[in-house]
């Protein structure tokens, strides 16, 4: 190899690592999230329903005891408490699920809702760090607002949908600041049993930046999938940028690479997805046959209304 493709080996393996650092960052918040949402309600639910939840008794007191002396001081009193009041705050898990526990830890502390929705919704616009949103909290952003609305409501983070032949739309939730492909394939690879949730049936995880060589060559795909219910190998490529006729033709040719190096004769040929950006919208191209398919994404909150 020359020494230039000696370093795009070792820039490649950096890369892929630091996706891997940060997906595993992501996915931890997440799931610290999700938890605490669900204890939140499953104590609000214990407690006979909200009305009663708001009052509190002495089943968290009990419960506390129990969890710090198994888990630690992160399940103490004062924590199941907050745990209660995030459901109660936000009985939407789709809209609790959009910053980090740290952020929502500071919201708790606003008793009004469309106060604390506001500041919410600053965060999503943003990508505010906990000190950023403490910083406009302290400076009252809010009530320097000089026309207030009525009604503040929680802002839903867009989604982006196939409807073709998939069952069911595809969503990608986009999480933080999107500023190039890494940071598109992080949000997917971060919220990947939410995406095949959406996604439709039969999806699995293959791989990311997965290596294909040719003529002593080597190329990386984004994401690989494989769909057991079209038996199909499905290729996701990732452009921050508007869709181009070259692009077409590379997701052929990786799509004709996959074909001769890892599909078997038994499976059909491989179906290629590539993600693009127009202007501020995320489109989805859908590639198979020969043929590409435009299709715009969906607000998650409509999908969740059809639903």
């Amino acid at each position: 190899m020359k020494e230039q493709e000696y370093y795009q080996e070792i820039e490649h393996l950096i890369k892929k690592n630091e996706i891997g650092k940060r997906t595993r960052r992501i996915e931890e918040n997440n799931s610290l999230v999700e938890t605490y949402w669900h204890i939140g309600k499953i104590i609000v639910e214990a407690q006979g329903g909200s009305s009663r939840a708001k009052y509190g008794n002495e089943l968290i007191k009990k419960w506390s005891i129990r969890l710090t002396k198994a888990y630690g001081k992160g399940y103490n009193y004062t924590n199941l408490s907050r745990f209660r009041q995030f459901y109660l705050y936000f009985p939407i898990l789709a809209t609790a699920w959009q910053v980090s526990w740290s952020h929502y830890r500071r919201l708790l502390s606003i008793k009004d809702e469309n106060k604390r929705n506001f500041y919410l919704n600053l965060c999503i616009k943003k990508h505010l760090s906990e000190r950023e949103l403490t910083k406009e909290i302290k400076s009252n952003s809010y009530e320097r607002l000089l026309n207030k609305p009525a009604k503040i409501e929680i802002e839903m983070p867009k989604t982006y949908s196939i409807t073709t032949d998939m069952k069911n739309p595809i969503i990608i939730p986009i999480q933080n600041k999107v500023n190039n492909e890494h940071d598109l394939e992080v949000s997917i690879l971060a919220n990947l049993d939410y995406f095949f949730k959406q996604l439709g049936q039969g999806f699995a995880y293959i791989a990311h930046q997965y290596k294909l060589v040719q003529n002593n060559h080597n190329y990386f795909i984004d994401i690989l999938l494989f769909n057991y219910e079209f038996n199909a190998f499905v290729i996701i490529e990732l452009k921050l940028r508007s869709l181009r006729k070259e692009d077409k033709a590379q997701m052929e040719f990786y799509m004709k690479l996959v074909d001769e190096q890892v599909k078997k004769p038994f499976h059909n040929r491989t179906i290629g997805i590539i993600i693009s950006k127009e202007s501020d919208e995320f489109i989805i191209n859908f590639v198979r046959e020969d043929d590409i398919i435009p299709l715009y994404y969906e607000l998650e909150q409509e999908i969740l209304k059809k639903r």
